[in-house]
């Protein structure tokens, strides 16, 4: 049976606009086993960044309320240096724009050595050259001791990620979160990194919270996968499951959207409409039904829950049994008249 690394419970971030609070992260409750790929798919809007920056307690002006528990420890509930503390050491997190996450004025080598230094005092300089020239070699870049001195602008996308990498895995941490890890990189670079991401869960037995909207990703890294939008969890299910029988309309618009190689399309489908902001976001009933406007309302709960179909797959809402595409519609007709 797996081991539970990650427990997060009824998790609501709110932001502050103006007067009032909005929740970017509402009612989120997930898992999150040892040696697990947990992958958070959904649109950019639906609130997963703002869920991985609460896990790490990154959030310095939101609002946190429920529980996210790591190593018997409630996360939202801890002083800033313990966090500090557990960060880089016991969890640490793969940022999405590497060029941001690294400090200009730093060299590689002295940006992945800090690291190791905050967490391990006693380590002498010689021992962490020799550490960081070996994560360097782990991340798979070339002429490390050449790398070590370089600074972040004085490398590719690629590298600079691979750079991310060594940092957050420095210290062989047990929860490592990895938002948007091959954004802007080209498919082979990518196809590295993920191939680096499996190799380092194995090696480590951490579990990884994978964040994408990548559809093909998901299906080659998960475990696990999480569907996102507007804030709120609308599916859960083992990988296998969700690509085979998706069942939330979002889940189904998403794989939709995909392009299917066997298939002659005349277009593709798109989603109508887009994620509503945090202020206009609604709270009451299905947040998704503005977007299937010719499934009936009766079909939606007023207040939608998560209902477990089968062993380990849940869906928000009762709309999933009534839903169809337009287009599917339109041929079930056409074939009846001819």
């Amino acid at each position: 049976m797996s081991e539970e690394l990650v427990k997060i419970q009824n998790l609501k971030t709110s932001f502050r606009i103006k007067d009032d609070y909005y929740a970017a992260v509402d009612d989120v409750t997930l898992s999150v086993n040892k040696n697990e790929v947990l992958a958070i798919v959904g649109e950019s809007g639906s609130g997963k960044s703002a869920l991985a920056f609460s896990v790490m307690g990154l959030h310095n002006r939101a609002k946190i309320e429920g529980d996210i528990y790591f190593k018997d420890q409630n996360i939202p509930k801890l002083s800033p240096a313990k966090l500090n503390q557990m960060r880089g050491d016991d969890m640490a997190m793969i940022f999405q724009d590497p060029l941001t996450a690294l400090n200009p004025l730093m060299t590689i080598g002295d940006q992945i050595s800090e690291t190791l230094f905050l967490h391990n005092k006693n380590l002498s300089k010689e021992k962490r050259r020799e550490r960081v020239i070996d994560l360097l070699n782990q991340v798979g870049i070339p002429r490390p001791e050449y790398i070590y001195d370089q600074y972040p602008h004085e490398l590719s996308g690629g590298m600079r990620q691979r750079v991310i990498i060594a940092i957050a895995i420095a210290n062989k941490p047990e929860l490592l979160i990895a938002d948007e890890p091959t954004t802007a990189l080209d498919v082979t670079i990518q196809a590295q990194i993920l191939d680096l991401i499996r190799e380092l869960k194995e090696d480590m037995d951490a579990g990884v919270i994978l964040i994408t909207h990548d559809l093909g990703v998901v299906a080659e890294m998960a475990d696990r996968v999480a569907v996102m939008y507007a804030g709120q969890i609308v599916e859960i299910a083992d990988v296998h499951s969700l690509f085979e029988n998706p069942l939330h309309p979002y889940t189904r618009s998403l794989l939709n959207s995909v392009p299917n190689a066997d298939e002659v399309q005349d277009k593709l489908h798109v989603i109508q409409g887009i994620v509503p902001s945090l202020q206009y976001l609604p709270r009451k009933g299905c947040r998704f039904a503005s977007r299937i406007p010719w499934i009936d309302e009766s079909a939606h709960e007023e207040n939608p829950e998560m209902h477990e179909v089968r062993p380990g797959h849940f869906v928000r809402c009762t709309c999933h049994s009534q839903f169809y595409f337009p287009e599917e519609n339109k041929e079930e007709h056409s074939d009846g008249i001819s």
